[in-house]
């Protein structure tokens, strides 16, 4: 197969494998990729799995057509893609092993190599001239050994993206990519999200046309569509709304109570049930959901003063993957000493961002009076937001709303006729009750401004402090203009057309326009509210809570000038013009602070 003229396809399927790393059900197999590039210098890019070393070598041998390949590049020491390392230099003695010093430290632990065999050690950074094609290694540790490397070829834009963007699944079976590509990633990598978050950010600098991973289909179009699935797992992000209940049963009346819980919320809006039995479903697939979706219940047995073992170890499943940024409601069962709640929350302990929701459920034995209305009150708290959005449920006049405003960040969104837009705001103000008047004040050079002063209408969305920095960065660092900022991000639309937030927000209010005041550098929108709705009892997103919790700190060791204190856009220089905007966030210098080291 073809990935480009000069790069082609020597991989092979697996359909004998069962359990993939011993643990995880493949019923679709698995793909072990290789790949050459032919140049005047050949690269061979890993191997395969050592049970198809003969198929591999005739591929390589019908793709080289009598040529030899001058390197091996091994990018990840795992026996899957490392294994055929020796029975490669046995076919091809002359060529050379490229890798990193942890590689190569690795080769040595797993083989016994020749000490005449040619070894190549690249650094991070490096670059590999093959003739038309330049191959540069950027090192990933820990995506997800310590040895990884991916390697970006600048000829055909093409990145060697080791086991990221890899999936479960052999290469000639059709099926959905998201699915086995999700449950991939959050079993086998799901707990070094901050290291694939620091990779992503360094793909982000280079041009990226074709992802070659080394399990899984070529990716070559739509790439866009897969980057933003793995922004969303890596950064834990919520990425589909639902609920997802996980349980125990031991005689089968907690399995009732789930039952009764999920029919609660599918009546109340939840567009999403997902119901995992643990001790027959597929533990992968649970703790996979688990983190797709934003709210997870977790209802089991008290057994032996603990939680029911099945229950133990999907919370451990979870806690070891840095569980986190999710909403947690608990259900316990136990007939004379009811414990299950008090264990899975100290499970939880050093998971970051879990909200544990106010009402818990507690089962003597079996259902009766009183856990049945504690299900209906657990119901309506975690469909709550799930009945904000609804056009037919939700109370439209909930002026309650209004008390969130404060002192926080919000998201104002609106419509230019073509697309919807938004940006990031920080003043916005009750100015008075009778009637509700809402004062919005928006910096004319935002595009947000224009439209908004042409169109009289707008949205404004009360931020919780669940929102990531993701959100500032698609809604406050790019101008509408000439950037779509609801590209790959689905809203949900209030009565006066226009969108909010479907998470991240705890309110909005749907505003008409009454009166515009001329601030100079500055327009304030007096408005009416037409619509208000409550989404959560989460906290506002407050200014000082971003500072400390939410934006990045910035890398200013070693540099000299000043630091961006809304994104952390670093400028480097003695002097910080009067008039000078920062050209990520658009705050002026009264945002910025001199660099100290």
């Amino acid at each position: 197969m073809k990935i480009s003229k000069d790069i082609l396809y020597v991989g092979v399927n697996d359909h004998n494998v069962d359990l993939f790393e011993g643990q995880y059900v493949v019923p679709n197999g698995m793909a072990y990729n290789s790949y050459v590039i032919m140049d005047e210098k050949i690269a061979v890019m890993d191997t395969v799995d050592i049970n198809f070393t003969h198929e591999w070598l005739d591929n390589l041998a019908d793709v080289l057509n009598n040529k030899t390949p001058d390197y091996l590049i091994v990018q990840h020491m795992e026996p899957d893609h490392s294994a055929n390392i020796q029975n490669f230099i046995k076919t091809y003695p002359n060529a050379t092993i490229v890798a990193n010093a942890k590689t190569f430290a690795m080769i040595d632990q797993f083989f016994t190599l020749d000490a005449s065999v040619k070894r190549k050690e690249v650094k991070n950074g490096e670059s590999l001239c093959l003739g038309e094609h330049t191959l540069t290694f950027v090192f990933a540790p820990m995506v997800h050994w310590p040895e990884v490397m991916v390697t970006y070829d600048a000829k055909d834009k093409v990145l060697f993206s080791a086991d990221g963007f890899g999936k479960f699944g052999a290469n000639d079976v059709k099926e959905d990519w998201a699915c086995e590509a999700r449950r991939y990633y959050i079993g086998i990598v799901g707990k070094y999200g901050a290291q694939v978050q620091a990779l992503l950010k360094k793909a982000a600098n280079l041009d990226i046309q074709i992802i070659c991973p080394l399990h899984g289909p070529v990716l070559n179009e739509n790439l866009g569509y897969y980057i933003n699935l793995y922004d969303i797992w890596s950064s834990y992000s919520v990425e589909s709304e639902g609920i997802v209940i996980a349980y125990t049963s031991i005689y089968g009346n907690t399995k009732k109570a789930v039952e009764l819980l999920a029919a609660k919320l599918e009546e109340k809006g939840c567009p999403k049930v997902a119901i995992h039995d643990l001790a027959r479903d597929d533990m992968a697939e649970a703790v996979e959901d688990a983190f797709r979706y934003g709210k997870l219940v977790l209802a089991t047995t008290t057994y032996n003063t603990d939680v029911f073992p099945f229950m133990k170890e999907f919370i451990h499943h979870l806690t070891e993957r840095n569980f986190q940024n999710r909403t947690v409601a608990l259900i316990e069962n136990g007939s004379w000493s009811p414990l299950a709640v008090k264990v899975m929350k100290e499970m939880f302990s050093e998971c970051k961002k879990i909200t544990f929701a106010d009402t818990t459920v507690t089962i003597k034995s079996a259902l009766k009076t009183d856990s049945i209305e504690a299900i209906e009150k657990l119901s309506e708290e975690l469909c709550r937001d799930y009945i904000a959005q609804s056009d037919d449920k939700a109370n439209k006049h909930d002026m309650s709303a209004l008390f969130r405003i404060g002192y926080g960040l919000y998201v104002v969104t609106c419509n230019d006729g073509k697309k919807d837009n938004g940006l990031i705001v920080n003043t916005v103000t009750q100015v008075s009750d009778s009637p509700n008047r809402i004062a919005v004040n928006i910096n004319k050079q935002n595009y947000s401004h224009h439209v908004i002063k042409q169109t009289g209408k707008l949205n404004v969305n009360c931020l919780s402090i669940e929102a990531p920095f993701s959100i500032f960065e698609r809604f406050g660092f790019q101008s509408g203009r000439t950037t779509d900022k609801f590209i790959d991000f689905k809203p949900l639309y209030s009565d006066n057309g226009l969108p909010f937030l479907p998470r991240y927000i705890n309110a909005f209010m749907s505003l008409e326009v009454e009166k515009y005041v001329d601030l100079d550098t500055h327009g304030m929108f007096i408005c009416k509210v037409t619509e208000a709705r409550v989404m959560s009892d989460k906290d506002t997103m407050s200014y000082t809570y971003y500072q400390e919790n939410v934006k990045p700190k910035p890398n200013t060791e070693g540099k000299k000038g000043f630091v961006c204190k809304i994104c952390g856009y670093i400028y480097e220089g003695d002097t910080l013009p009067d008039d000078y905007i920062c050209p990520l966030c658009k705050h002026g210098v009264v945002d910025f602070e001199p660099i100290e080291n």
